[in-house]
């Protein structure tokens, strides 16, 4: 026994210098990270599924209740209306659910997970990056359902299936920008609560006082100046184009263009707030 003991003790010795001499494995880049926190935020929804009730019951409740209790009282026939509604409806249900991304950020972070992917040797936007990635997918969801729900009750998009996915392929790209500023809140309130309230304050009167409802040119002048440079009216007007077929390239970089400037300002200001995480 007290031979075997030397032995079994160089052999582990000599294994662990084996191990503590070979090559480090590479970094991950960050678009591997960044898939890896967008698969994660996809398991959330597989093993909470009420999370993707707002993808499904209320896209279809906006849709059914906006087409029939004002369709007949603002153009005529809820027919009519709803070509002008539904592209208008796809954009504030992917608008509304963007705000969940930031509740549920704001819940990791008060159980300490968000300390350890910090700890991590890691592309540091990736777990928000993820996340917003991961949601993607329960926006095109609920763009799918309003689109397909609309073509039930009569919806006919001009520009075709391309134009309808030209459409949701922008509005997914406005919703990742809106992301960066709902990331920002679940960084700075302190509970999931105070995020969702926050955010509704935002959101509600850009959505209202939008073109999602009804054309801008029915307003008083001085609410018109508002609602003609409100990115949501923005957005609504571009989707409303590339299902038409009536898109022009000054509405569609008009969007990019604002996109691009919401994750300019608020990218950098919410990755300094996640870096100094308390």
């Amino acid at each position: 026994m007290t031979t075997q003991a030397p032995l079994r003790l160089a052999e582990i010795d000599e294994r662990v210098r084996s191990a503590l001499s070979s090559d480090r494995p590479r970094r991950p880049s960050a678009l591997a990270v960044s898939l890896t926190f967008a698969w994660r935020t996809l398991l959330k929804m597989r093993h909470v599924p009420e999370q993707l009730f707002d993808v499904t019951a209320f896209p279809i409740m906006f849709t059914l209740m906006f087409t029939y209790l004002f369709g007949g009282a603002i153009a005529g026939s809820t027919r009519a209306y709803l070509q002008f509604l539904l592209p208008g409806i796809v954009v504030q249900t992917v608008v509304f659910i963007t705000m969940y991304s930031a509740a549920g950020l704001n819940t990791d972070i008060s159980n300490g997970i968000f300390d350890r992917f910090r700890s991590m040797p890691i592309w540091r936007p990736a777990p928000l990056v993820g996340s917003f990635l991961g949601d993607a997918v329960r926006y095109s969801m609920a763009s799918l359902i309003v689109i397909v729900v609309g073509l039930i009750l009569g919806f006919r998009p001009g520009g075709g299936a391309l134009g309808v996915v030209a459409a949701v392929g922008l509005l997914l790209v406005f919703a990742f920008s809106l992301g960066w500023i709902w990331a920002l809140f679940g960084l700075i309130m302190r509970t999931p609560n105070g995020v969702m309230m926050s955010s509704m304050m935002v959101l509600f009167p850009l959505t209202f006082a939008s073109s999602i409802f009804v054309d801008p040119r029915t307003m008083p002048w001085w609410l018109q100046r508002f609602v003609n440079v409100n990115p949501i009216t923005l957005m609504a007007t571009a989707e409303r184009g590339l299902m038409a077929g009536t898109a022009t390239v000054g509405q569609v970089v008009v969007v990019l263009a604002v996109s691009a400037a919401i994750v300019a300002i608020f990218a950098p200001i919410t990755m300094y707030r996640y870096r100094n995480l308390r």
